[in-house]
């Protein structure tokens, strides 16, 4: 549980099973799947954020380009809230300290300014360390917690709204 809001002037959010439920039975664009949804929690807390901050997806998808993300987003409304797209198809890059320098560098920010929220934890939580970017890591698939100066667990979407208020 997070004890202490991350003050943040940008927020990156991991796309699938983080924003978006994720089937890794499906070999198409999330987009053309037949049914999508989203995370439990997700659009309350995307309309807190976007009140105070900036809210950018960072998603290592390969299948999915920029327009396919916020097509899927806005069939369960959550693109309205989401200011970038940062993927593999448009940044050439996949998830890495590369990939999150690369989101810096393009926003002008420095690490400090950004929070990432997301499920994987190598990929999502410890590449945005690597570079000195706080993370949030959403697991809702164990009880497990870990924490470090640079990040925190936290296992339903609710807890960071709470948090933030």
């Amino acid at each position: 549980m997070i004890t202490k809001p991350q003050p943040a002037l940008v927020y990156l959010f991991d796309w699938g099973n983080t924003l978006m439920l994720d089937d890794s039975n499906q070999s198409l664009p999330m987009v053309e799947w037949r049914q999508v949804a989203a995370m439990d929690g997700a659009l309350a807390l995307l309309k807190l954020l976007s009140q105070s901050s900036r809210i950018m997806l960072a998603t290592g998808a390969a299948t999915s380009n920029e327009t396919q993300i916020r097509a899927a987003l806005d069939r369960v409304d959550l693109g309205q809230y989401i200011e970038r797209i940062y993927c593999q198809a448009n940044t050439g890059l996949t998830k890495s300290a590369a990939f999150y320098q690369f989101i810096l560098d393009d926003l002008s920010l420095p690490p400090c300014a950004a929070v990432m929220v997301g499920d994987h934890f190598d990929k999502d939580i410890l590449a945005a360390n690597a570079i000195g970017i706080p993370a949030i890591w959403l697991n809702t698939q164990t009880k497990e917690s870990r924490s470090a100066p640079l990040h925190c667990t936290i296992h339903h979407l609710a807890e960071l709204e709470i948090a933030i208020q």
